[in-house]
């Protein structure tokens, strides 16, 4: 364990945003975590995973604990489930891909998120009709009070859409250090019919998909649609989908009869946030070196050099703007600091 000092956090965000820590050190096991933790010359600690879900706008005046925790461990296995624990710093993507090498499966519609594990449950990451917590049996994580390391089921993590305990009450006083998954080992339960997986498949001349055709076509999709982060800085979606009254879409329909929706209760709808921010004009839209993406309005992208606080006010003016055009507000997906 080495604590470095005055060191670039460029290549520890996937948006590229090129902010100073005035001390840094990356953690590989949890007793170096506890001693890390235990430092008093250091009050100040920010602990960073994947750093695919953050906005970094200023220089860090703190101790940046990088999360490196690394390992795969099958805990226990039956005919046809199997849980697998995954420690904190291994990449998600990397993690799906070894599970699909397996022949394990339940994640291939989360291929190519990114970022790594241990972040994972904080966001309740999703995609294509597949969240985390429904292949969620635990984590462990360490009490940054005690120091003890304390376990979460489904129930306690409280998740919710892009929300979890890790964002709510426990937000800042827990460091995820490993998750445990219930996967299927050979009968497995495909979902296809969310968004473009099926017309993907049928591109690839797949007519009995496996989970390895279905992450393939997720892939695809993902990467026709989103930049690359090695290529392009950004965090993947920058906003929330926003939840709205069924009475509120209604509103919605009179000046905009075209805007689709998602049923999420007998009186809640999901708009696409995409929808909205394209629908006011901003996909596409550059300012200098950065902008939000030609193919996916979610997306807002550093084109080299940008600074954190341009990104943010940038998503600051989509906000403004959505809600003056539609009366509806819009949330950052992404942490800023």
């Amino acid at each position: 364990m080495h604590i470095q000092y005055n060191i670039s956090l460029k290549e520890y965000n996937t948006f590229g945003i090129d902010v100073m820590a005035s001390h840094f050190v990356s953690v590989d096991s949890v007793s170096d975590l506890i001693s890390v933790i235990k430092q008093k010359d250091f009050p100040n600690k920010l602990i960073l995973g994947g750093g695919s879900n953050v906005l970094l706008t200023k220089n860090v005046d703190a101790l940046v604990v990088h999360i490196n925790l690394k390992g795969k461990t099958i805990v226990s296995q039956e005919d046809n489930l199997v849980l697998i624990k995954a420690e904190a710093g291994e990449n998600w993507h990397d993690f799906v891909l070894w599970c699909l090498d397996h022949d394990y499966g339940g994640l291939e519609n989360m291929s190519l998120i990114p970022g790594n594990v241990g972040t994972a449950p904080i966001q309740n990451i999703g995609a294509y009709g597949v969240e985390l917590k429904d292949h969620f049996i635990s984590c462990e994580a360490l009490n940054v009070d005690t120091l003890e390391l304390e376990s979460f089921n489904k129930t306690t993590c409280n998740f919710g859409y892009r929300n979890s305990i890790f964002k709510q009450e426990a937000k800042g006083k827990y460091i995820i250090t490993s998750v445990v998954f219930q996967l299927t080992k050979n009968t497995h339960y495909l979902r296809t019919n969310y968004g473009a997986i099926q017309s993907q498949l049928e591109l690839m001349k797949v007519k009995e998909p496996t989970i390895q055709d279905i992450s393939k076509a997720v892939i695809a999709i993902r990467e026709s649609k989103l930049p690359n982060p090695k290529e392009i800085g950004n965090s993947g979606s920058f906003f929330k989908n926003p939840v709205i009254s069924t009475e509120a879409f209604k509103a919605l329909q009179q000046n905009f009869p075209e805007a689709p929706s998602y049923r999420v209760s007998e009186h809640e709808v999901k708009v696409p946030a995409g929808w909205l921010i394209e629908k006011a004009g901003f996909k596409g839209k550059t300012f200098g070196n950065y902008g939000v993406h030609k193919n996916q309005a979610l997306v807002l992208v550093n084109y080299g050099g940008a600074e954190g606080k341009d990104l943010l006010a940038l998503s600051k003016l989509i906000q403004n703007t959505i809600y003056r055009i539609f009366n509806i507000s819009i949330e950052a997906e992404v942490n800023i600091l």
